[in-house]
């Protein structure tokens, strides 16, 4: 996005988001064409919440770090 001319807010919001709704997709779609496997969401759910972890702590380092 940088090469786009995008300003970094933008940039951190749209890196966050992507992350996050990669995993939901993995999810619908896990469930979605392997319905016979019961496991198949389980790893894309474990990345949706790894994903809001981490998102949520770089969000709150990046606050930080801009505010000095």
């Amino acid at each position: 996005m940088w090469l786009a001319g995008q300003d970094e807010p933008l940039r951190r919001t749209v890196s966050i988001e992507v992350g996050m709704q990669n995993s939901g997709l993995g999810s619908a779609l896990a469930t979605k064409h392997f319905a016979e496997f019961a496991m198949a969401p389980v790893p894309a759910a474990i990345s949706a919440v790894y994903h809001s972890l981490i998102g949520s702590l770089l969000a709150a380092w990046w606050r930080r770090r801009s505010a000095r």
